[in-house]
């Protein structure tokens, strides 16, 4: 396997970020940090991919080009994040070059490898690929990653673990005991993280959780999840997304149960569809469009970067909360009061 530029930064002693500009943009990096990180790239054999177009340093508002790679633009919650950064990227002067891969790891590969080299940066959005293996692939080009996790290059990361507690609390005091969670991909950072905290949440709350399997993060998913959250006996469910709690909704239906007098049902991401649904759906805020915005400006940053030692990757934690709507009531026979009628 021919040696990477995460060796070479490793081997001089810098961070990536440094190796990458000591290729792109030797001018802007001190002479003897340059020649440690050339020499430790002569003595593994690294040889820099195809050259980045140079970057005048007395002109940072140059525009550029981003490549932004999401899992799904039907998701109603990655629109909001690609619109968003789109918006802010026209204001820094970022042409964004927009790639769906279709929840595939494979695809994600193979877009990041034909378009390195062609742009200025990447920006990577709820990605299947784990990290290191996306900032291999992105090489020497700038790179911001949004809910996967790195401490490599920036990161976004939405923390639902403030929005689960909300709803764990919440359908606790409602007096559901037992509650189910649905997952999404398997690949999905967002997914592990979200389960870890709800297990972790459930516990604290004295709450029972079936954590049932991953599904598809569409409407259909949640309708084919709906039997086995009506198996558990749960008289509430918490869904990966809005679109799999409100296929869960369909589901109920057709097995003859209502919402949310027999079932209540939260979502996460809390997208336009949760406002207008029959009933409307209580959902755990994500600001994606913040995080749209945010990666745009951790990228500009990496792209303007000057000679200033480097802090190391920056990780932007963004907070979520409960929004309450009519597909949440108290569990069937419960009493107010404290205990089952």
């Amino acid at each position: 396997m021919a040696p990477t530029l995460t060796e070479v930064a490793q081997r001089a002693g810098v961070s990536l970020s440094t190796a990458s500009r000591a290729f792109s943009e030797p001018d802007r990096i001190a002479q003897e940090t340059l020649a440690r990180v050339v020499r430790a790239a002569e003595e593994i054999g690294y040889v820099a991919s195809s050259p980045r177009r140079q970057r005048n340093a007395t002109r940072p508002t140059r525009s550029t080009t981003v490549a932004m790679v999401v899992p799904d633009l039907a998701n109603p919650i990655i629109a909001t994040f690609v619109k968003a950064a789109q918006a802010h990227g026209w204001y820094r002067r970022q042409t964004l070059v927009l790639t769906d891969a279709d929840g595939s790891p494979d695809r994600e590969r193979e877009i990041l490898g034909e378009l390195h080299g062609r742009v200025d940066g990447f920006i990577a959005c709820s990605p299947r690929l784990p990290a290191h293996d996306i900032v291999e692939l992105c090489g020497d080009s700038p790179l911001v990653l949004v809910n996967r996790d790195s401490d490599e290059v920036p990161s976004v990361l939405a923390d639902t673990e403030h929005g689960l507690r909300q709803a764990i609390e919440y359908l606790r005091v409602l007096g559901h005991e037992r509650v189910a969670y649905v997952q999404g991909n398997q690949l999905s950072w967002s997914n592990e993280h979200r389960v870890a905290a709800a297990r972790r949440l459930a516990e604290e709350h004295d709450v029972e959780l079936d954590v049932l399997g991953w599904h598809a993060e569409t409407m259909a998913g949640g309708n084919a999840a709906a039997a086995s959250v009506v198996a558990t006996g749960a008289t509430a469910v918490i869904a990966h997304n809005d679109l799999v709690a409100l296929g869960i909704v369909e589901g109920a239906a057709q097995l003859g149960l209502s919402v949310p007098e027999d079932l209540s049902v939260i979502g996460i991401d809390d997208t336009t569809l949760a406002s207008v649904a029959k009933p409307q759906l209580t959902s755990i805020q994500v600001p994606m469009s913040r995080a749209g915005v945010l990666s745009i400006d951790l990228l500009h940053g990496l792209l303007a970067q000057d000679d200033e030692p480097d802090t190391g990757p920056r990780t932007v934690h963004l907070p979520t909360q409960l929004v309450v709507r009519q597909s949440t009531a108290p569990a069937p026979g419960w009493d107010p009061r404290g205990a089952r009628r």
